[in-house]
């Protein structure tokens, strides 16, 4: 095998599956949407990918957010510090004078893939189902459209 041939290897893909479901559907559509965001990172468009997949984080991140906060969720400031915790990260990854190439793209979309799976199967499904169990459970949050704002914002720079 040649040295080319050993250093190019296949994209970090990671598809989007029901099993990643939450029972929440604006959630798990969002997540889904996350999915795809990081599946299209390559190193032609990363820039306007990365700036596409932060904005719709944020938008997520307000929504999921929302939802706790108005259900009562007893976890809420616990999940939203996990949330603060990842975009420190980001920002970390991101704040790197390091350029891009193949390598820091898949190492990027590796990054992204194991913390959303690792999230979703676990504090967002916790979420899931303590929402389902309650007994009067409140209809869905509609979706926010907004700009950036507060410790995105100040983490990512407003877009």
């Amino acid at each position: 095998m040649t040295a080319d041939l050993q250093t190019k290897k296949a994209p970090f893909v990671i598809e989007w599956r029901d099993g990643f479901k939450i029972g929440i559907a604006q959630v798990d559509q969002e997540h889904r949407h996350l999915f795809t965001l990081v599946r299209a990172l390559n190193l032609a468009s990363v820039d306007h990918t990365v700036d596409e997949l932060l904005d719709y984080v944020v938008t997520h991140f307000s929504n999921e957010q929302e939802m706790m906060e108005k259900s009562g969720y007893p976890a809420f400031e616990q999940h939203l510090k996990l949330h603060e915790e990842f975009a420190a990260q980001v920002g970390d990854f991101l704040g790197s004078d390091q350029a891009w190439s193949e390598e820091r793209v898949q190492d990027l979309r590796r990054f992204l893939n194991k913390w959303l799976i690792g999230h979703i199967m676990t504090h967002d499904l916790r979420f899931g189902k303590w929402l389902a169990s309650r007994p009067v459970v409140s209809a869905p949050v509609a979706p926010v459209v907004r700009k950036p704002s507060g410790f995105f914002a100040r983490l990512f720079g407003a877009r």
